[in-house]
C-alpha cells in the first residue's frame, strides 16, 4: 500500500486521530508537545495546551473535548491557538500523578477514557512507569463519570464490536489486547485475552473497519496488524515510521487510513509524521461526544 506524509508537521508523540464526517476534518494530538491539531483540506490549526493532551474530539454542541492531565475540558474552537478557552467538564481520574491516555467515543457518544501513571517529563522526556495506577472511565454527556477498570498500566485501543456488546481494549504494558463483554447496565465483564504479545512491536491504538477487522498500530514495530474478528493476523501493513501510535478511517468514503506516529531514538525522517494511505475496505465512522 502506498503511504503519504499528510503535512510537514512532526510530533513528539502523535496520537488520538479522529475523523469528523460532517466537516471532513481530522483531529489529532501531540501528547508530549501539548498540542491539539486539526486538518481541514490542506490547512492545519494548532491549539497549544497548558498540559499534556491525549485526545481532541469534537462535540455535538459545536466545541470539542480535550483530555488533559488535570481533567476533561471543553475547548472553544473559535479561541486563539496560543490562548485556548478551556472549561472543565469533569475530573475523571483523581489519582495524583496520573495522566490521560487513550480516549474514544462509543456509538452513543459517551467518552471512554483510559489513564496511566504520567511517563512524560517537563521537557518531553520519557519517565519510567513504576505503578499500574491507571484506570478506564466512561463519561456521559452530562459529565458524570463511571469507573470501569482499575490497576491499568498503559491503556490503549478502544474499539467496539458492530453490535455494541463488546469493547476491545489494550494494555501496552502487557503487550495484550483484551475483550470485555459490556453488561446491559454498562459495567464490564472480566477481561478475556483476545490478541497476545506479537514479535512486531507492542499494541498501541486501533481502528475498526466495516467488516469487523481491527487495524492495530504496533509501537516499535513499524507496521499495522489487521486482525480478524477471531484475533488472528490477517495482514501486516509495513510503515516508514518506527513508532506508529494509532489510526482512523477518514475521507468521503472512509477508505483513507490516517496513521499517527511518534519520535524515536532511531531518528527515521518520518518518525512523528501523520501518514495516510488508501485502503480497500471502508472503516467505521467516528462518533462525536454527545454533550
Amino acid at each position: 500500500m502506498k503511504w503519504t506524509a499528510v503535512t510537514e508537521h512532526r510530533a513528539k508523540l502523535g496520537e488520538g486521530p479522529f475523523w469528523d464526517e460532517p466537516t471532513q476534518a481530522l483531529y489529532w494530538v501531540d501528547i508530549a508537545g501539548k498540542q491539539a491539531l486539526r486538518l481541514i483540506g490542506a490547512n492545519v490549526d494548532i491549539w497549544q495546551m497548558p498540559e499534556h493532551v491525549s485526545a481532541f474530539i469534537p462535540t455535538q454542541n459545536g466545541d470539542a473535548l480535550v483530555t488533559l492531565s488535570s481533567g476533561v475540558y471543553r475547548l472553544d474552537l473559535d479561541s486563539p491557538g496560543l490562548e485556548p478557552r478551556l472549561t472543565l467538564l469533569c475530573m475523571a481520574d483523581p489519582q495524583p500523578g496520573n495522566r490521560a491516555n487513550e480516549a474514544r467515543c462509543d456509538a452513543l457518544g459517551q467518552l471512554w477514557l483510559g489513564t496511566m501513571q504520567n511517563n512524560i517529563g517537563a521537557e518531553g522526556e520519557d519517565l519510567p512507569i513504576e505503578h499500574r495506577s491507571g484506570g478506564l472511565f466512561r463519561v456521559g454527556s452530562d459529565g458524570r463519570v463511571l469507573p470501569l477498570l482499575r490497576g491499568l498500566g498503559i491503556p490503549n485501543t478502544l474499539v467496539w464490536s458492530p453490535d455494541g456488546t463488546t469493547v476491545y481494549f489494550g494494555d501496552s504494558l502487557d503487550g495484550t489486547l483484551y475483550r470485555h463483554f459490556i453488561y446491559p447496565e454498562g459495567n464490564l465483564a472480566p477481561a478475556e485475552v483476545w490478541f497476545g504479545p506479537h514479535p512486531r512491536g507492542g499494541p498501541d491504538g486501533s481502528a475498526m473497519d466495516a467488516r469487523g477487522y481491527i487495524w492495530n498500530a504496533r509501537w516499535d514495530g513499524s507496521c499495522l496488524l489487521r486482525l480478524n474478528p477471531d484475533g488472528q493476523v490477517d495482514r501486516v501493513i509495513e510503515l516508514p515510521v518506527s513508532r506508529p501510535t494509532s489510526c482512523v478511517f477518514g475521507g468521503e468514503d472512509l477508505k483513507t487510513l490516517y496513521i499517527t506516529s511518534a519520535a524515536s531514538p532511531l531518528g527515521h525522517p518520518l518518525d512523528g509524521a501523520l501518514l495516510s494511505m488508501r485502503v480497500d475496505v471502508p472503516g467505521v465512522a467516528c462518533t462525536r461526544f454527545a454533550g
